[in-house]
């Protein structure tokens, strides 16, 4: 029998029992979806972060009392760590004179509210407390007006920078320079707006207003404040050096033994790529894990749905074998018949998965991607596991024997 005919066949064998086939093939596209959505979410985020992560500059370093946000929290050792004072800081400052110029305290609240005339925020704006390096170790940059400069926080002036989100609410005819906006009540001139940086993983760079760092300890107080610490080196050639040289600074600045461990955190752009890695290798193996179980009990499925199916077509493959049929054409089309309804689960599994980890990427602002790979590893995986699955009843429905088959009733 030809090829084409026996495909045709298996194809409408499937049709015939439309939500049989529906049923069996779904719990091929559960597992295929798992794993897929996973990995295209994963791939996306990762994609995003490695290409376009710019927290901190390509030259720059950081110390903290906690970890990066990339990091699985709920470890209480770090909230029992002392707080980085600026006393630290100068300290730091007076050791690491001659390695590097730039070393840029910085200090948060998250839940200030910005006020112009009757327009105002929602009181979720980033407030940092600063001096002028920010701008360098963090990648961003003025659009028009000044920076913060060294007097600004020598004589702890209410001046602010704003970013662009803070533009577009408070101002949208433009033109904030020299205005006086009101930061949880009270008065900042605008001395500089900050050019747009964008959004990832939900959040967005534009929420922010940078005030000298004096004037935000003034304001907001400092004995439950922790600094972070951002230091840039003079080039990528002496970058480990100067970590090096910045971590055994810092430890004399804080106060620490030579036995004692370190008390704070470093990291950079590539630790923060590389702590992500290891969180998405985790979530990776976990849905690998998943859709594996779920992929063998879709086949154990397919098996015996296909074997159900042999016993309903008995006396339809003794007439076939009465009138000529091979073993081999019998046993081809209920292989066939497997395969497609695998192959039917993994189409949907990996249209379902791209659409759900895709949405997920976009909703983080990550761009979206197709993960050929892994599409084409499920699509493989499934036909073994139709074939796999499909040889026994295959091999059952190719061996009957055509007189004791036309019995059956």
């Amino acid at each position: 029998m030809k090829a084409w005919e026996l495909v045709k066949m298996a194809w409408r064998a499937l049709g015939m029992n439309k939500l049989r086939s529906a049923l069996t093939t779904s719990g091929i596209t559960i597992g295929i979806f798992s794993i897929i959505s996973v990995m295209t979410a994963v791939s996306a985020l990762q994609t995003s972060i490695e290409t376009g992560l710019s927290f901190l500059g390509s030259n720059t370093f950081q110390f903290s009392k906690f970890p990066s946000a990339i990091h699985v929290l709920g470890d209480e050792k770090y909230r029992n760590r002392r707080n980085i004072d600026y006393q630290t800081y100068t300290r730091f400052t007076r050791l690491m004179r001659d390695e590097t110029e730039v070393i840029c305290p910085k200090v948060w609240d998250d839940s200030t509210q910005a006020v112009f005339e009757n327009k105002k925020t929602n009181p979720n704006i980033e407030l940092c407390g600063t001096t002028k390096d920010f701008l360098e170790v963090n990648n961003f940059r003025i659009s028009a007006g000044r920076n913060l400069s060294a007097e600004d926080v020598e004589f702890s002036r209410r001046v602010c920078a704003i970013g662009q989100q803070l533009v577009q609410r408070l101002f949208p005819q433009g033109h904030p320079i020299g205005k006086m906006i009101k930061l949880n009540g009270k008065n900042y001139e605008v001395i500089g707006t900050l050019a747009e940086k964008g959004g990832n993983f939900g959040g967005t760079d534009d929420n922010l207003v940078l005030i000298p760092i004096t004037e935000f300890f003034e304001n907001y107080g400092s004995r439950e404040r922790s600094l972070n610490i951002a230091i840039e080196a003079k080039n990528q050639i002496v970058y480990e050096r100067t970590m090096g040289i910045a971590i055994g600074a810092f430890r004399i600045a804080r106060g620490l033994r030579p036995e004692d461990p370190n008390d704070f955190e470093v990291y950079s752009n590539d630790s923060l790529a590389g702590a992500f890695r290891n969180i998405a290798a985790t979530v990776q193996i976990g849905a690998f894990i998943v859709s594996a179980i779920a992929l063998v009990a879709a086949g154990v499925g397919i098996m015996n749905i296909m074997l159900v199916s042999v016993t309903e077509r008995t006396k339809e493959i003794g007439i076939r074998k009465s009138l000529g049929a091979r073993q081999s054409d019998i046993r081809i089309q209920l292989l066939l018949e497997a395969l497609f309804l695998s192959l039917l689960g993994a189409t949907a599994g990996i249209i379902l998965g791209v659409v759900a980890g895709d949405g997920l990427a976009l909703w983080l602002q990550a761009a979206a991607v197709f993960p050929f790979k892994w599409a084409i590893i499920g699509v493989l995986v499934c036909s073994l596991i139709g074939v796999g699955f499909g040889l026994y009843p295959a091999h059952k429905a190719a061996s009957l024997d055509p007189i004791e088959a036309l019995r059956y009733e």
